[in-house]
């Protein structure tokens, strides 16, 4: 049975339609709702994707944290673009989004870093993201040295650490519909008239 009736009509306002679809995964007990891959552009503009957690709304924009050297954060600095996608299964539904990425500003950063458990405080300052490990070992070392740094105060984050927005410039919501005729609602952002909708063939 589909999530929503065969007519259903999304809202003209795709933060407040996406709020509506995000409310329902929760509802239904989705596996890591909040997880949404990210595409990116490598260096040699080749498509890259990975699954990150969304991290709420900051200015209009979707926001995610992640090591600032990581290969992700390079590539977003090369080509500042990215394509988000939330699938949920249970549901039958995936929303997708397209937009232009920008830093959150440092005091951002260290509030939601601060929010985190300890362990994930830990372990960003532990991982060098994407770069070569030579061992287990190694990772476990490191680990244990962080923990020695820190041992008795507060976490602080590190200045390699922190978040992004992804500002949409356009949205798709998907419902799945029986014999593949699938409903599709497309957004475009305009200056001057603001979001536009239509409905695209499945």
């Amino acid at each position: 049975m589909s999530a929503f009736p065969i007519d259903y009509l999304p809202s003209p306002d795709p933060f407040v339609e996406f709020d509506i679809w995000l409310k329902k995964a929760l509802a239904a007990h989705e596996i890591e709702p909040t997880s949404m891959t990210l595409a990116t552009v490598t260096r040699d503009q080749k498509p890259n994707a990975r699954i990150v957690l969304f991290k709420g709304f900051s200015q209009g924009g979707f926001c995610f944290y992640t090591n600032y050297e990581s290969a992700k954060a390079q590539e977003l600095e090369m080509h500042p673009n990215a394509a988000l996608i939330f699938h949920w299964k249970t549901l039958e539904l995936q929303v997708r989004v397209q937009g232009k990425v920008q830093k959150l500003s440092r005091q951002e950063s260290e509030k939601y870093f601060a929010s985190r458990p300890r362990e994930s405080q830990i372990g960003a300052w532990t991982s060098a993201q994407s770069r070569i490990l030579n061992s287990r070992k190694d990772l476990e070392s490191k680990r244990l040295e962080v923990e020695k740094k820190f041992e008795g105060q507060e976490v602080i984050c590190p200045p390699f650490w922190g978040g992004y927005r992804v500002i949409p410039e356009a949205f798709e919501f998907w419902v799945s519909e029986p014999g593949r005729l699938h409903n599709r609602f497309h957004y475009t952002y305009d200056k001057k008239t603001g979001w536009q909708i239509n409905r695209l063939f499945p």
